[in-house]
């Protein structure tokens, strides 16, 4: 773990992978729940954690240089559940590159408990992971210019909602009437790291 300065009051804190960026976020977030830890923000990534509005950065970063990440504390409890349809165009594409059938790619995806990461690219937008490695896929060689809001994607390791109409390079393999993002909500987005979520289909692929 390395902790870099980010002007007066921030750091940038690298791992090693995106597990250990979950749960040193989780970790972190404990810390000022429980009033150990001043600050203002934390924003984890894939394998980094931000944090803004630090009282005593230099204190923090002596401390978080010794230290190892901590274990991944126990999951949260409530589950979000997206309602699904598997009929993305992508979804003849994706089983090809799994081996596998189109409905096999909506049983392994149905089948998987998600975490919310990270979240990004636009808001409401969570990066989640909980597919084995070998069902990662690369991102399509053309993007598309216009991607619907709703559109349910893969790519490498993670799987994401497009909240809004937006471009978007990532394998569509379904679709969700669920809000991602909503001004008028408290909080706005539907995901946030460390979430629990899980697709439910209601169609066959």
């Amino acid at each position: 773990m390395r902790a870099l300065r980010v002007g007066d009051d921030a750091l940038l804190v690298e791992v090693s992978s995106g597990e250990e960026a979950q749960a040193l976020h989780a970790e972190l977030v404990r810390r000022r729940a429980e009033g150990s830890l001043s600050v203002r923000e934390i924003v984890p990534a894939a394998r980094t954690v931000l944090l803004d509005g630090l009282a005593d950065p230099a204190r923090l970063t002596a401390e978080l240089t010794d230290s190892d990440v901590p274990p991944a504390p126990p999951r949260a409890r409530e589950v979000i559940e997206l309602r699904v349809r598997y009929d993305g165009p992508d979804l003849a594409d994706v089983a090809a590159h799994w081996g596998v059938s189109p409905a096999e790619v909506a049983r392994v995806h149905a089948g998987t408990e998600f975490t919310v990461a990270f979240c990004g690219f636009a808001p409401g937008f969570g990066y989640l992971t909980g597919l084995p490695d070998r069902y990662d896929i690369p991102r399509r060689a053309t993007p598309r210019t216009a991607v619907p809001a709703g559109s349910v994607a893969l790519a490498g390791p993670y799987t994401g909602v497009y909240p809004r109409s937006s471009p978007g390079g990532w394998h569509l393999i379904g679709t969700t009437d669920a809000v991602l993002w909503d001004h008028t909500r408290v909080p706005a987005a539907l995901l946030s790291p460390g979430a629990r979520v899980r697709f439910v289909p209601t169609g066959a692929a």
